[in-house]
């Protein structure tokens, strides 16, 4: 399903066969609907049948994309990548760079190699940290963005805090969050979702603002109620911003999560990050920021499969 425009529903009158002069049916009760914001029960339960219009998933749906497709998107970056690779390990090797500068691409393959364990458990720690703190600031921010976007004075009152958050920097406030809260999970939650907080909130006020007029106006003389409108037009129009405000989302939760894990915590790769760096390990440090970007490329597929699969309507999902 996608949400209707005016033209839809245009369409949707004109296309019902053999109601033009007809005495009853959809389209013509849908005609005679009065313009006022009050409806009846069947106005309603009218408005909800006739304003979305159906269409077929596309073939694609959940489905991996095509061998040429994978080689198309796949194969410029990874001749790029081996052939980075392959200029950084003759450097290393020409010029004699000392290993706790900088390692060689192969010894840091052979760091990862010899102890896999350590950098998939401190991986999955740092993947939980991102997720929960991920979910903590969207979700919280999705709710107070409709909130925002539908009271005025409720954004006046709460955007300027919004901002205060955005503006200061997160290294400063982790230690306190730190401090308040122990050294279990949730002051890592905590930091991941400050750090996405705004990016989210930001996007789903503008997404819930941006509709069509014309459908909206269509909305209010058929009598819909504001949760109707809220549900069947918004919610879905707003649909690709809450998406690019996650894909803007989950560096930041990473990023939130490491930091937090560099203040206190026991596991994680921000731990593995401030161990290495104290015993001067650079092939570790590679390893773990390795690890990091191998959790951020997952979680932005996974995001980008779903938002294929929900938005195949939106133009954003067509990929590049």
């Amino acid at each position: 399903m996608r949400p209707a425009t005016a033209t839809d529903v245009a369409d949707l009158l004109d296309g019902i066969p053999g109601e033009a002069a007809a005495e009853a049916g959809a389209g013509v009760s849908l005609r005679r609907l009065p313009p006022q914001r009050e409806a009846s029960r069947d106005q309603a339960d009218l408005l909800d049948a006739t304003l979305y219009v159906a269409q077929p998933p596309p073939a694609r749906g959940w489905a991996l994309p095509s061998r040429r497709e994978l080689l198309l998107t796949g194969a410029p970056p990874l001749a790029a990548a081996l052939l980075l690779v392959l200029v950084w390990e003759l450097w290393i090797r020409v010029r004699e760079v000392p290993i706790y500068l900088a390692p060689a691409p192969s010894r840091v393959i052979e760091t990862l190699s010899e102890d896999p364990t350590r950098f998939i458990e401190a991986g999955s720690v740092s993947a939980q940290h991102a997720l929960g703190g991920l979910l903590l600031g969207a979700g919280s921010a999705f709710l107070l963005g409709v909130l925002m976007a539908h009271s005025r004075i409720i954004e006046r009152s709460i955007y300027p805090f919004a901002i205060l958050v955005k503006v200061t920097p997160i290294v400063a406030v982790a230690p306190l969050i730190v401090i308040w809260f122990g050294f279990g999970v949730w002051p890592k939650f905590i930091v991941a979702a400050l750090i996405t907080f705004f990016p989210m909130l930001v996007n789903t006020i503008t997404g819930l603002r941006t509709i069509d007029a014309a459908t909206h106006d269509f909305f209010l003389a058929l009598g819909a109620s504001r949760w109707q409108v809220l549900w069947r037009l918004r919610l879905p129009s707003s649909l690709p911003y809450l998406f690019a405000g996650l894909r803007i989302s989950i560096p930041l939760a990473l990023i939130g999560a490491v930091i937090a894990e560099w203040i206190r915590a026991d596991s994680g790769v921000g731990q593995m990050i401030v161990i290495a760096h104290g015993d001067f390990d650079t092939p570790t440090l590679f390893g773990a920021i390795i690890v990091l970007a191998v959790i951020g490329v997952a979680f932005t597929a996974a995001l980008a499969l779903l938002e294929r699969r929900l938005l195949f309507w939106h133009d954003s999902s067509a990929g590049p």
